[in-house]
């Protein structure tokens, strides 16, 4: 499962990072992590303290990554609106949601303001990346006039999140193409 040259403390992350996806942060008990990391109780408590503080990086670096693969669509050259559609696009794993929104339904992420924190600063980070995309996509007329940046880049978001709901609860990953078509045609006037 791992390659040589993989520390303790990667296999930990890693470990933490999958069961937090599946499971949520209950789900990612100590001894869950240290079985799938192969790694002994001292070894985690070595490196990190404790559950919470493992699981704050594992989700920061998940979000991280998420953003990262954003980025690569959003800055890319090209017309503001052909970015987001490319955004829109990216392929996604529908039917196992999203690593970090997932952690929104997380009753002990939402409430630890640390557990939270890398949630809430990518979800920041992507409307108001998204918003300064539309508002260049509406200042080219690229978008109708009336279509508000602000409100556009939370409901794109929002789309992309139901996406994963209705592909996960109807066990169909079409579901979620289904959505981002229906909000790329509503951005573009069906010519996207």
């Amino acid at each position: 499962m791992y390659c040589q040259g993989v520390t303790n403390r990667d296999r930990l992350l890693e470990s933490t990072r999958a069961l937090l996806w599946e499971r949520g942060y209950i789900g990612a008990s100590p001894a869950a992590i240290q079985q799938r990391a192969k790694v002994g109780q001292g070894s985690m408590y070595h490196h990190f303290d404790g559950k919470r503080g493992l699981a704050v990086e594992a989700l920061t670096t998940t979000a991280q990554d998420i953003r990262l693969r954003a980025e690569a669509a959003l800055d890319r050259p090209g017309p503001a609106l052909d970015r987001v559609v490319a955004y829109l696009r990216v392929e996604r794993e529908a039917l196992r949601g999203c690593p970090v929104g997932r952690m929104a339904f997380d009753p002990d992420v939402v409430a630890d303001d640390a557990l939270r924190g890398p949630v809430e600063g990518y979800f920041s980070w992507l409307t108001e990346r998204l918003r300064q995309l539309l508002e260049e996509a509406r200042t080219a007329e690229q978008i109708a006039p009336h279509l508000a940046p602000a409100d556009v880049s939370v409901a794109v978001v929002a789309t992309i999140q139901g996406g994963y709901v209705l592909a996960r609860a109807l066990q169909d990953p079409s579901a979620m193409s289904a959505a981002l078509d229906g909000v790329i045609a509503l951005l573009t006037g069906g010519k996207g």
